[in-house]
């Protein structure tokens, strides 16, 4: 049986809770998605045209269409690794969101995040050692994958 205390103490809570509930509600970000969105949509954009630029410039020095998709990759991982390390490219991914978030440019970034963070262990075993903790996976699965891709190739073309 309830009494009156444990009823008014129930009701107390109650209050508390849709209190809590309002407060949470008023003080909860908005996320601006749209923005986001565009953003993202807008900088991922000017990302891949710098990358087409690149192609054309290596193009001009002599390389083939296929074989400028090499060094236009390499370049992009050289320049998102030098502003990682300069800090610029924190500032540039608070702003853009995903759109910096370009498989090559993020995987750079998040290469060098993790050495520099590491840098006080030492360069052998802070810097080399963990550099590749979060490259390793990502290796692994890339060669994997390219490995199932060409056995499933040639298994197709064998027919």
């Amino acid at each position: 049986m309830e009494t009156v205390g444990s009823s008014k103490a129930k009701q107390r809570q109650q209050l508390q809770r849709k209190d809590y509930q309002r407060l949470s509600a008023q003080k909860r970000l908005k996320i601006p998605v749209a923005r986001n969105t565009m953003v993202a949509f807008v900088v991922g954009g000017l990302v891949s045209v710098l990358g087409q630029v690149l192609i054309f410039l290596y193009m001009r020095l002599g390389f083939s269409a296929e074989q400028a998709a090499s060094p236009m990759v390499a370049t992009l991982i050289v320049i998102a690794s030098v502003l990682t390390g300069l800090g610029v490219w924190d500032y540039i991914g608070q702003f853009a969101g995903a759109g910096v978030g370009v498989p090559v440019t993020g995987f750079a970034n998040s290469i060098v995040s993790s050495a520099i963070e590491f840098k006080r262990e030492g360069y052998i075993l802070g810097v080399g050692g963990r550099m590749f903790q979060l490259a390793g996976p990502v290796i692994v699965y890339g060669v994997v994958t390219a490995l199932v891709v060409g056995i499933l190739h040639g298994l197709v073309r064998g027919l």
